[in-house]
């Protein structure tokens, strides 16, 4: 049965899955734990995976931006995925780390930490495996996710980077500036 407005399986693969191998080759991707449940990520959207160290929070940052860290001399924001998906704050424990991405468009790119509870693996999922999201009965909102994938035996969560990451959508829900001091009323 097929839904309406909805791709076809294997015939519309997320943009991110679709133009990094030749048709029918394997893509690669992160795996790692979040609540409880397994989350996968585009390798390509990954720049390095960290340990989880102290985060600098920064006032007036969106609920979901824990704070920035410096990696190498840069600034670079964090956020708690789980906050993201409208779930509790992350539990920091000795496995959780933060995973740097690149996410936008091209020229445009944002380096964004990602807190995860832990990084399991690489996984490589033939495009064969990967199911379009389904449109209910997620515990997240579909639109981040890229699809459904089956690996070793267990589904993943593919999410589409972009859409989670969303620089102008997360700068939207960043509370509004404080007027300045003495500002005439």
């Amino acid at each position: 049965m097929q839904l309406a407005n909805r791709p076809s399986p294997r015939t519309e693969l997320p943009a991110q899955v679709a133009q990094v191998a030749p048709p029918g080759a394997p893509a690669m991707f992160l795996t790692f734990m979040l609540d409880g449940e397994s989350y996968a990520v585009h390798i390509l959207s990954i720049k390095e995976i960290i340990e989880y160290a102290s985060v600098t929070p920064v006032p007036l940052m969106p609920p979901t931006i824990t704070g920035v860290i410096n990696l190498r001399g840069a600034v670079v924001p964090v956020l708690d995925l789980s906050v993201r998906f409208g779930r509790r704050p992350t539990v920091i424990g000795r496995r959780s780390c933060i995973v740097i991405v690149e996410t936008g468009p091209v020229g445009e790119r944002q380096v964004i930490g990602m807190i995860v509870d832990a990084v399991n693996a690489v996984q490589d999922i033939p495009p064969a495996d990967i199911e379009p999201a389904p449109s209910f009965g997620m515990k997240i909102s579909s639109d981040f996710i890229a699809g459904i994938g089956k690996a070793g035996g267990r589904f993943l969560i593919l999410l589409d980077v972009d859409r989670v990451l969303s620089v102008s959508e997360l700068a939207a829900i960043a509370p509004a500036p404080l007027p300045a001091l003495g500002a005439a009323k």
